[in-house]
């Protein structure tokens, strides 16, 4: 175990992590978007909004991430899309995860009693005001978690840019390893500093599920 070339690297990683962090958060924030968009078609009254949602899900949720940034970032030059790797991993990343937290939050407001919706009806809400004075509040405490769970795969499955020269983590670690021939060495330090991004993702979302809790 060459601890001193483990220091030596160290430096380097950290500036690779901070990579992943930027990667993990701007993928997750269009994610987000993305599912508030992808849940409101798919509980829309209408039928072709539905259709819509359903066939992003079932696509993105579907095949593989890898082959979805391959195809982003290999196959978009031939349409016409143009992308630079950091920008095709979060959009890659983003869309991904989205099709996942679309059910997430689906599946929140789902949950919320219909007898809740009817007495806001009852009260002279219409179903706008309803879902958005009634439901909603209550249904984004029952998303923390479920969203939370997805923000952790997400910060794990940004490793994947690693193959489209996206330099973080991974990207990092084989790169080095490329140069000094110590793969224990190299890997125990990038999965160091997974664990500690995804132990403060964690902390973060223990907080908020604290926080809002529903009594």
């Amino acid at each position: 175990m060459d601890f001193g070339l483990m220091a030596r690297l160290f430096p380097f990683f950290v500036e690779a992590a901070w990579t992943t962090v930027q990667i993990s958060f701007l993928a997750l924030a269009l994610g987000l978007v993305l599912a508030a968009f992808g849940a409101a078609a798919k509980l829309s009254a209408a039928r072709l909004p539905r259709v819509v949602g359903s066939v992003y899900v079932s696509l993105f949720r579907g095949t593989p991430a890898l082959i979805q940034l391959f195809v982003l970032y290999f196959g978009g030059p031939q349409v016409g899309i143009n992308l630079e790797p950091f920008a095709a991993g979060v959009i890659g990343l983003g869309l991904n995860i989205g099709a996942y937290m679309t059910e997430s939050i689906r599946g929140a407001i789902l949950a919320i009693e219909r007898g809740q919706v009817e007495a806001a009806r009852t009260l002279g809400l219409g179903r706008t005001q309803a879902l958005r004075k009634v439901v909603l509040p209550q249904a984004a405490r029952l998303m923390i978690r479920p969203l939370g769970v997805n923000a952790v795969a997400l910060v794990k499955g940004s490793a994947l840019v690693s193959t489209i020269s996206v330099v973080e983590l991974t990207y990092t670690a084989q790169r080095f390893i490329g140069s000094t021939y110590r793969p224990f060495e190299i890997f125990a330090v990038a999965a160091l500093l997974y664990m500690v991004i995804v132990y403060a993702v964690a902390r973060c979302v223990d907080y908020l599920d604290a926080r809002y809790a529903i009594e």
